[in-house]
C-alpha cells in the first residue's frame, strides 16, 4: 500500500466508524450490512469463518450467536451454546471464547478440526477468503472461482439442512456459471455486493440461504 493509499485508506469513513466501535477492520460492515439484508444469523449457533483474519467478521459472528442463545431460547431449534472458528492462512488475535486455526482449508486436517471441534452439523458458513492477487485479472478471478467451489463443497459437506452461507467470490468469466452451482444448494441463492465494498473492487458475495 503506497502512502496515498494509506491516506485515502485512513480516511475512508467505514474504516474511521471501526475504529470508534471497535471492530478490526472496516469489512465488519460488509457483514453487518449482509445480515441486514438477508438476516443470515438467524437462529446460528455453530458458525464457521474462512478467511477470518483479522477478525472483525468473528467479532461480528460473536455478537450475533450470543444473542441468539438467549433470544431464541424456544420450542423450536435451539442450541444452548454457540461454537464459533476462524481459519486463516494469517494468525488471528485471539478472541474470548472463539477458536482460531492458522491452516490452509485444503489441507485434509482441517475436516478433522471441523469435525472434533463442532461435533454436528454447522449452521452457518461464511467466508471472506481472498486468493493472494496477482494484479491480473483474469488468473485472479479463475483462482477465487476455483477456492470458491472447494469452500462450498466444505458446505455440502458441514453444513446442516436448512443452513446458510456466504462466499466473496470475484466477478469475471467464470462468475455465472459458478454462481448457477451455488444456487442449486439452497432454497434462496442471492449475489449482493455489500455497501463497504469498495465500488472499484470486482468482489461480489453469494448469499445462500436455507440449504436444501
Amino acid at each position: 500500500m503506497t502512502s496515498d493509499d494509506s491516506h485515502r485508506h485512513k480516511q475512508d469513513r467505514h474504516y474511521k466508524k471501526a475504529k470508534i466501535e471497535g471492530y478490526r477492520a472496516r469489512s465488519a460492515y460488509k457483514l453487518i450490512d449482509i445480515q441486514n439484508k438477508f438476516n443470515i444469523f438467524k437462529r446460528a449457533y455453530y458458525i464457521l469463518d474462512i478467511g477470518s483474519a483479522p477478525g472483525s467478521w468473528l467479532q461480528v459472528e460473536k455478537k450475533f450467536a450470543e444473542e441468539n442463545v438467549e433470544k431464541y431460547n424456544d420450542n423450536f431449534y435451539h442450541r444452548s451454546e454457540y461454537k464459533i472458528m476462524g481459519v486463516d492462512l494469517k494468525r488471528t488475535s485471539p478472541i474470548e471464547e472463539i477458536k482460531s486455526v492458522k491452516m490452509d482449508i485444503t489441507n485434509p486436517e482441517f475436516k478433522n478440526e471441523i469435525e472434533s471441534f463442532f461435533d454436528d452439523k454447522l449452521d452457518l458458513i461464511l467466508s471472506d477468503a481472498s486468493i493472494n492477487k496477482t494484479g491480473n485479472k483474469f488468473s485472479d478471478h479463475i483462482q477465487q472461482i476455483k477456492l470458491c467451489k472447494y469452500i462450498l463443497g466444505l458446505g455440502k459437506k458441514f453444513l446442516k439442512y436448512k443452513g446458510n452461507m456466504v462466499i466473496k467470490c470475484f466477478q469475471g468469466t467464470d462468475f455465472k456459471d459458478f454462481y448457477d452451482i451455488f444456487k442449486q444448494e439452497f432454497k434462496i441463492g442471492k449475489a449482493y455486493k455489500p455497501k463497504a465494498s469498495k465500488k472499484k473492487s470486482n468482489e461480489i458475495y453469494l448469499i445462500g440461504i436455507d440449504k436444501i
